[in-house]
């Protein structure tokens, strides 16, 4: 049963211009949460029959991959492990754990759904973008991630993200957006960058969209996943895979994405056992709600994913009948707004915003 006045959801300040120190910050303000939250991957990786060795093994490459690429996002991760007293392969699997349970077949993924406008001049000159995504993941985490500030070095980003890991979904203080979604696809593996750390990476470096794309094309990048992304008049969904990164832009000044490819290299291979048809059945559905409504604020973005019995779970509620690693919940309702550089999070679902706790972030 939910408290009847729950207590406010944990926020994180993670501000100095050191990397290793800014991760310091953070692990200090998550000393008392981060056991739970390796306790809980923990049971997932052993529910999908990764070994402590495999895992121990994955994040270690996996760090090993993001010191190539980013020294300074090894070195926060390496502030958290310090400050918060957890032992720094932890702290990476944390990071990886994308990465790590693309090994399971019997954990599948979460189910995000997430809707971008581009709004339009008549003469067809961009005016805004807006953005809106369900962030549905095992309910077992649902006391296991904080909002976040961070700011330090390139540009401070606002957002949501889980205990340990550096980023998920924000805006920057350039105004660029990021949204993310999980995909699959057969040759996920270990090696690269952790998608997670990367979107970090992207919220602290890039300053438009067209500098996002270019980042995210020289990253090496070994598993799956998808970012939209979008500035105040910019907007691009990107597929990443281990076979490249696949760009789609608006289309009639939308973006829609569930958990699949929309591109032909990448979806030739997808792990589709694991989203459909439930990806593309929530998918169907809000592009036809798109087509008989005209939103324009992101109340109207967030009424979009307000399902109920009978209808694909874009509103997605655990099933407390189901064992570990198949209740899934919409643990948070993010709204973005570049040209405000404003991050609007739901604690709870789309069907909760008229009543829930909303909290209301600005990059800068």
């Amino acid at each position: 049963m939910t408290p009847a006045n729950p207590a406010p959801r944990r926020h994180v300040e993670a501000v100095a211009a050191d990397p290793y120190r800014r991760g310091v910050v953070r692990g200090e303000l998550l000393r008392d949460a981060l056991p739970g939250t390796v306790e809980v991957y923990d049971r997932l990786f052993a529910l999908g029959g990764v070994t402590p060795a495999q895992v121990r093994d994955d994040a270690e490459r996996a760090l090993d991959a993001v010191d190539r690429f980013r020294p300074d996002a090894r070195a926060e991760i390496e502030g958290v492990a310090a400050g918060s007293g957890t032992e720094l392969w932890r702290v990476a699997a944390l990071n990886a754990r994308t990465e790590v349970l693309a090994r399971s077949t019997v954990v599948p993924p979460g189910e995000c759904t997430t809707v971008v406008r581009r709004f339009a001049a008549p003469d067809g000159t961009a005016v805004g973008t807006l953005g809106v995504q369900t962030w549905d993941w095992h309910v077992e985490l649902a006391d296991h991630w904080h909002t976040l500030r961070t700011r330090g070095a390139g540009h401070a980003f606002v957002g949501l993200t889980e205990n340990g890991i550096l980023g998920k979904i924000g805006v920057n203080s350039a105004g660029l957006a990021l949204h993310f979604n999980i995909l699959g696809h057969t040759k996920d593996g270990v090696g690269g960058i952790p998608m997670h750390v990367l979107a970090a990476i992207v919220l602290g470096e890039a300053g438009s969209v067209a500098e996002a794309v270019e980042l995210v094309r020289t990253a090496p990048v070994a598993s799956s996943g998808s970012f939209a992304l979008f500035d105040p008049t910019d907007a691009v969904l990107l597929d990443l895979s281990p076979v490249g990164v696949y760009e789609m832009r608006p289309h009639d000044g939308w973006l829609l994405r569930t958990n699949h490819f929309l591109t032909p290299a990448p979806a030739a291979h997808e792990k589709t056992w694991l989203y459909q048809p439930d990806s593309g059945e929530r998918r169907d559905f809000v592009q036809a709600r798109l087509a008989a409504a005209d939103p324009t604020t992101p109340a109207d973005l967030v009424d979009l994913l307000v399902t109920g019995p009978g209808e694909p779970p874009v509103t997605c509620l655990a099933d407390p009948a189901q064992p570990l690693g198949q209740r899934w919940q919409s643990l948070a309702t993010v709204t973005l707004d570049p040209a405000t550089r404003t991050a609007a999070v739901l604690d709870g679902t789309p069907a909760d915003a008229a009543d829930g706790a909303w909290r209301t972030l600005t990059a800068g």
